[in-house]
């Protein structure tokens, strides 16, 4: 876990580590020259039940004790960004924040996978034909959109997000859960990817 330390005296944030010993830290700024120390908190190893798509994997994330976590913090385990969706103090209490040494289990998603979405796009005759595709979490979808799914090619009506439902504007894949839309004729502005799956390979953002 690393650790940003800011001067005391002037707020620089370029502050050097000239001792330690333990948690004991001896530092130093280089902006104005101030000399002081600090004790780091005791990591405290929390099980963290990590979702990758349809799967769960079981580790644990080393964090400060005393500190206060929030569903939606982003922490590091072994490489993979996980943003907090759950978290479970003892007599199995879900809250929305807690502090560490208090926490008996965390739930997150894993950031390091693509996010997968639903796709509606609405046929005549009241049909339905359903996706679910891979996209990169940075990407972004508007409204009005053209794109190209499983053969049918549809313009996006509307965007559901975790928090609401977008009939104008734009959202980016890491907090839309749908895009819905009807077919027309014409050409997609880009193809979107059939998800078939969790797949170790998906361990590269974006595949």
């Amino acid at each position: 876990m690393e650790e940003y330390f800011i001067c005391p005296e002037c707020g620089s944030e370029d502050v050097q580590v000239i001792k330690e010993r333990g948690r004991e830290l001896t530092l130093k700024c280089r902006e104005c020259g101030s000399v002081w120390h600090t004790t780091l908190p005791k990591l405290v190893r929390v099980p963290l039940v990590i979702s990758r798509h349809e799967r769960s994997f079981k580790g644990e994330a080393e964090l400060p004790e005393g500190e206060e976590i929030a569903i939606g913090d982003i922490v590091e385990i072994e490489g993979d960004e996980v943003r907090i969706t759950g978290i479970e103090l003892e007599g199995d209490r879900r809250v929305e924040r807690g502090k560490i040494g208090e926490i008996k289990t965390l739930w997150g998603e894993s950031l390091t996978y693509p996010k997968v979405i639903g796709v509606s796009i609405y046929l005549p005759g009241g049909v339905t034909q359903s996706f679910k595709v891979k996209v990169p979490r940075d990407e972004e979808f508007v409204v009005g959109e053209v794109l190209e799914v499983g053969g049918y090619t549809f313009r996006i009506e509307k965007i559901k997000t975790e928090n609401k439902m977008l009939r104008h504007g734009k959202a980016k894949a890491d907090e839309i859960t749908r895009l819905m839309g009807r077919p027309i004729r014409g050409r997609a502005s880009r193809s979107l990817e059939i998800y078939r799956g969790y797949n170790e390979s998906f361990l590269t953002p974006g595949r």
